[in-house]
């Protein structure tokens, strides 16, 4: 389980912008790192709208946001468009990030017992050290919350 005060495990993933990112190419910058668990779903949509609404005042703070699902990259892509995202999705297709942060889970719905993201997220210094962490967090708000912090 990843502790505030801990080194954010280091990844490199396909980004829906073409190419890769990488998080220590991040240094210098807060990255608000959020895992979700599916595209156009409803409260992946409210929650990814709220992060675009709120991407001025993330840049105004030298914060970085980028989203995180196991979805393809065509997927995120077709998402990022219909909803005119302004961050880069991520493409965790094999969940090893997901497993490295520890949101990697046995979930339920409808009496069915499923592995899937539990969304949270990452807020992650400048230093590459976690230095807030939501857990089973709730789509609507979140963004507006997390601005509040960067900006305390």
């Amino acid at each position: 389980m990843i502790e505030v005060g801990s080194s954010a495990p280091e990844f490199t993933l396909a980004s829906d912008e073409g190419g890769d990112v990488t998080l220590s190419a991040l240094h210098g910058k807060k990255v608000v790192l959020y895992f979700y668990p599916r595209d156009d779903t409803p409260g992946c949509t409210i929650q990814a709208c709220d992060f675009r609404d709120a991407t001025p005042a993330f840049e105004k703070l030298d914060a970085v946001v980028l989203g995180v699902s196991t979805d393809s990259i065509e997927s995120h892509g077709k998402f990022r468009k219909k909803f005119g995202l302004t961050f880069p999705l991520l493409a965790d297709e094999d969940h090893a990030v997901c497993e490295a942060y520890g949101v990697w889970k046995e979930r339920s719905m409808y009496g069915r017992k499923f592995m899937g993201i539990e969304r949270s997220t990452f807020l992650i210094d400048e230093e590459g050290v976690v230095a807030r962490v939501w857990r089973n967090v709730k789509p609507k708000g979140h963004a507006e919350m997390l601005e509040d912090v960067l900006d305390g």
